[in-house]
């Protein structure tokens, strides 16, 4: 099968910084980037004219507890004008679970983000609003993590008075 003019780009651009991961389930062009090459590469595929990548999809993270790096977080990018679609994988250790955001380059990022950091506690240097999305600001832990307890108990919080007379 002919590479995609994507992968022929990212080559041409990063050479050896990438690694193109196969990915027999969907087909879909698949890319390793270092996670402190993560913002160059998006700002790369956004602002390559041949590849266009103006749709941010989808942002979420996997814990592979007996790895190491143990977290990947994976990016899903669309082109409109040219149809085509990139999935991008950048690895993040336990011990330094950070990296740089991406919501300068696509603002729908900002969520995405924020709700891998409230599930995962994957940071993201540079984020303009990283705080919880789901959880309230007392939870403790990051509930989508393997090794968070299942019969954790969180403290319980007083109604906010923003929350009073909401239904």
């Amino acid at each position: 099968m002919a590479e995609s003019i994507t992968i022929r780009k990212l080559k041409e651009r990063f050479g050896d910084r990438i690694k193109v991961v196969p990915s027999p389930f969907d087909g879909m062009d698949t890319v390793a980037v270092k996670r402190g090459d993560i913002a160059d590469v998006c700002r790369f595929l956004r602002r390559e004219e041949d590849l266009d990548y103006d749709l941010f999809r989808d942002l979420t993270c996997v814990d592979y507890i007996n790895e190491t790096p143990r977290f990947e977080v994976v990016y899903h990018l669309y082109s409109i004008s040219h149809a085509h679609a990139v999935r991008l994988k950048a690895r993040v250790p336990e011990e330094d679970p950070t990296i740089d955001t991406i919501s300068g380059i696509w603002v729908g990022a900002n969520w995405f983000e924020r709700e891998a950091y409230d599930m995962y506690g994957v940071k993201f240097n540079g984020h303009p609003d990283l705080r919880r999305l789901l959880l309230y600001p007392e939870f403790v832990g990051h509930p989508l993590r393997k090794d968070y307890p299942i019969d954790k108990e969180q403290p319980l919080v007083q109604l906010r008075e923003e929350m009073k007379g909401v239904r």
